[in-house]
């Protein structure tokens, strides 16, 4: 049953901040994947990486992803959750996927120390090369894609609504 809500996007495109203001808003519960697996692992995204690898990492975040069992909840994801099979197939079938697309310039002046955020990058990968490769792969995986450059947080839950009405 498709009754949640899916934000899939690079990091620091606003999924968790778009995601509490728009369960709100429409009355649903607000999950972070990536807080879900800071619960399950006791351990920051940030040294999951660095003391397993990205390989484990990944694997850790698909798992958790394919397991998410909510219902009426906007989740917000992690940037790399796109890389998970298992994990996409199950959250396309628990509710609508929703990508918040940014440009790469725009994302460039958001993001930060990629290391500290746990961003999932292989070693000598650039920002810009990550985000070539992942942008593909969200627009594949996306019922619903939203440009919210230069848009408010209030312009981008209003217009998550009603994407959300239409898509039903």
């Amino acid at each position: 049953m498709k009754d949640n809500v899916i934000l899939i996007g690079m990091p620091s495109c606003g999924k968790s901040t778009v995601g509490v203001v728009l369960a709100k808003a429409i009355g649903y519960r607000f999950v972070d994947s990536d807080l879900v697996i800071q619960e399950q692992t006791g351990r920051l995204l940030s040294e999951i990486i660095e003391e397993d690898g990205l390989n484990v990492f990944n694997e850790i975040e698909n798992r958790v992803n394919a397991e998410l069992d909510y219902h009426r909840a906007v989740i917000a994801t992690g940037g790399s959750v796109i890389y998970g099979e298992q994990a996409m197939q199950h959250l396309c079938e628990i509710g609508i996927v929703i990508y918040i697309e940014l440009p790469y310039d725009v994302l460039c002046e958001r993001i930060g120390d990629l290391t500290a955020r746990g961003v999932s990058i292989k070693e000598g990968q650039t920002f810009y090369e990550l985000y070539e490769e992942r942008k593909p792969l969200y627009e594949r995986y996306a019922d619903i894609t939203v440009s919210v450059k230069d848009l408010s947080i209030r312009e981008i839950v209003n217009c998550l609504k009603k994407e959300i009405n239409d898509y039903e």
